[in-house]
């Protein structure tokens, strides 16, 4: 199984026929851009390509009357003028005689690409659509959709393979208000969309797209909208709200499917969004979906007006959805906070272009204020959310460590130069694929046959006397008997740091194998190197407390700092408390750090059950791009790689069992490790306790329409 890709050059013969500056953004040029860029990084031809055909009437009669349908129908008769008046009976939308075609073509699309996931000709794919689809109702057309292609894909996958529980993620920068109004009573479909707000003030004007808006009916909690109350979001901002909001409720709510609203004028350089996001953060946002749903995720393209980023951000998503790894990201992992708040924006044009680092004064508008928002009003209805620890709001502008500051401009601006952003994604960095995605070393015999196809079993060892060499480094901790285990550890070592090898698995978790990876990794030039050690094994005793190793140990029942460097967690024994744990502490460690290089040893009583040694593995793919070196004890070896084998792979984590609240120990460990560590690490500062009452709802007084998406 492989990535789908769904498209028809046909839905580009619809454009605007008359001056509209309200519409002339939503182009065909978006979807020759997007296309153009997967050609050209040779994406589209490692995709199982599908040619979109027209859904039914009937297709479309799962979310819209016939009455609406008959009237999309008729546009193909219409003349020019005719089309113009339709069009202005609707909210920033235009007709073309072409409309009905495409817009069928749009949603067949969206379905075809549902029925490739879940007969499994495809594990995941991309819809390539115009027109979008998630602001249209059920008898409307609005924000230039004509039918909600996702919507329609959700009501297929229900009728036809009788799913009970599908997850829509919408990270366009506009409220897809069309799909909450569709589902907002039906408890199978969770249904997340962060968007730009500013209190009402921006479009589509609705209170019901504020937090508070939680569905109706047996449908509360299933609706769950983050409002953005101002321009700016970036990378931080976007991987704090999944972390922190998204991701504890999709484990419990426990998906079927995945579908993405992939609305890319959430990227930097849109007119629409004048967010700051990069593409990079797409491919950690499709990675972070890829642990749900067995990894079945059927994205079909919604907005996206700036068409390089639109393009650079489509790019992302399918190579992370084919399995490549991701990029890194860039920058300070800071995210928009009520006190100081540091913004990297891109300033200037041609010879001046660059980048610089804006102050901005204290806001009660930031990314921290929404995220909590969200937490408050849907705590009533979510276990994750009422378990969390709570928030740590430090007025402190300590920047990380070890990290110097870009040059400061005078102004102030989100506003991102067209002149600008050009050089900015030419530059985008992208970790290449290495020729082996995953090796196994091991001593173990038989151990070749027990390894899914793909995984590379090392045969090879490294030389003798370089073994020897670190062996006697270590004295009496490497009995003869244990120089092969470590040749064979060196040298898929030493294949992961040259770039060779992406990740591998190998034996034994010791205290001595341990101090020799991360010796091995600092001397080949590793700056950062995140460890995250379970069971019985201590930070050597010798390692310099310098900021290049950030060492995690998630062992026992006590929480304990060394340094913001040395941090001991506690082993949660509930699914909630080991879920809280890795989306609420490891993973906002890991992003803060940006590693080069990720450890994971699991040591002598461990404790992991093979499903969360593989949840732990496949969500620390994202911080360093994929580079793990997984070193695991011998006892149950070959059953344990094999699970860690399967995810470094590419596949998805077995799920977790049910859902169990943390125990207030779990919870206590928490909420005393994020007391001390948020003021360094600052992810940590949005993971607060969703408590109080939701604010009330309201509409913007005397707000002015703006474009849609």
């Amino acid at each position: 199984m492989g990535t789908a890709l769904v498209y028809h050059e046909d839905m580009t013969a619809t454009r605007l026929l008359w001056d509209d500056p309200e519409c002339e953004i939503e182009c065909p040029e978006r979807l020759t851009a997007a296309l153009d860029g997967l050609r050209q990084r040779g994406l589209e031809q490692r995709c199982l390509c599908l040619s979109a055909c027209e859904a039914s009437e009937e297709e479309l009669g799962l979310v819209h009357s016939p009455e609406y349908v008959a009237l999309v129908r008729r546009t193909q008769t219409l003349d020019k003028e005719e089309l113009r008046a339709l069009s202005k009976q609707f909210d920033a939308v235009y007709f073309h005689p072409n409309t009905f075609h495409c817009a069928r073509l749009a949603v067949g699309a969206a379905l075809q690409l549902v029925d490739a996931v879940l007969t499994g000709a495809a594990h995941n794919g991309l819809a390539l659509v115009r027109p979008p689809g998630h602001h249209s109702q059920k008898a409307a057309a609005n924000g230039f959709c004509v039918f909600n292609n996702v919507a329609i894909a959700v009501k297929h996958a229900k009728q036809k393979y009788g799913l009970q529980r599908i997850l829509i993620v919408d990270w366009d920068i506009h409220h897809g208000q069309g799909i909450q109004y569709i589902f907002d009573e039906d408890p199978s479909v969770l249904y997340f969309s962060w968007h730009r707000y500013e209190h009402g003030r921006f479009w589509p004007f609705l209170q019901e797209s504020d937090a508070c808006a939680v569905g109706q009916g047996r449908g509360q909690g299933f609706t769950v909208n983050l409002p953005w109350n101002q321009v700016g979001m970036g990378d931080a901002d976007y991987l704090a709200a999944f972390l922190h909001v998204l991701l504890p409720l999709a484990f419990e709510f426990e998906p079927e499917l995945v579908l993405v609203s992939a609305g890319f004028d959430s990227a930097i350089g849109d007119p629409e969004g004048q967010m700051q996001a990069t593409p990079e953060c797409f491919a950690h946002l499709t990675q972070l979906l890829q642990v749900l749903a067995g990894g079945r995720i059927c994205a079909v393209l919604e907005g996206g007006y700036c068409l390089e980023s639109l393009a650079q951000s489509v790019c992302m998503m399918v190579q992370t959805l084919l399995g490549d790894p991701t990029p890194p990201l860039l920058g300070l992992m800071v995210p928009c906070q009520r006190f100081e708040d540091w913004r990297v924006c891109v300033w200037g044009g041609g010879t001046e272009a660059g980048v610089r680092l804006t102050y901005n004064s204290p806001s009660p508008h930031s990314a921290l204020e929404s995220i909590q928002s969200v937490q408050t009003a849907q705590a009533p209805h979510w276990t994750s959310l009422r378990q969390n620890a709570a928030p740590v709001l430090s007025p402190s502008n300590h920047l990380p460590e070890g990290r110097s500051l870009p040059r400061l401009a005078e102004s102030s601006t989100h506003e991102v130069a067209e002149d600008a952003l050009s050089p900015l994604l030419d530059g985008l960095c992208l970790r290449p694929r290495p020729p082996v995605c995953t090796a196994v070393a091991l001593t173990v015999p038989g151990a070749a046959l027990a390894f899914p196809p793909g995984v590379l079993y090392q045969e090879g060892s490294a030389l003798k006397e370089e073994t020897e060499a670190w062996a006697r480094l270590h004295k009496s901790r490497f009995p003869d008997e244990g120089l092969a285990a470590l040749g064979k550890i060196l040298c898929l070592l030493d294949g992961i740091l040259d770039g060779q090898v992406r990740s591998g698995i190998t034996a034994p978790a010791t205290a001595a194998t341990v101090d020799v990876v991360i010796q091995r990794c600092l001397s080949h030039g590793t700056q950062r190197l995140l460890c995250v050690a379970l069971g019985q094994l201590d930070r050597p005793l010798d390692l310099a407390d310098d900021g290049r190793v950030l060492w995690l140990n998630i062992r026992g029942k006590e929480a304990s700092i060394g340094s913001m460097f040395h941090i001991h967690t506690p082993l949660p024994q509930t699914t909630g408390g080991f879920l809280s744990c890795i989306l609420g502490l490891v993973l906002p460690l890991a992003y803060g750090f940006q590693p080069d290089m990720v450890l994971m040893a699991l040591g002598p009583a461990h404790g992991l059950q093979n499903a969360q040694a593989a949840l732990l593995a496949a969500v620390l793919r994202g911080p360093a791009g994929g580079r793990i070196l997984a070193v695991v004890e011998e006892e149950s070896i070959l059953q344990l790689a094999r699970t860690l084998a399967q995810v470094l792979h590419g596949e998805a984590p077995p799920r977790l069992g049910p859902f169990l609240m943390a125990s207030p120990e779990e919870i206590q460990a928490l909420m005393f490790l994020k007391a001390q560590l948020a003021p360094r690490w600052k992810l940590l500062q949005v993971a607060g306790e969703a408590r109080g009452e939701a604010r009330p709802c309201f509409r913007a007084p005397g707000s002015q329409l703006q474009r849609a998406s």
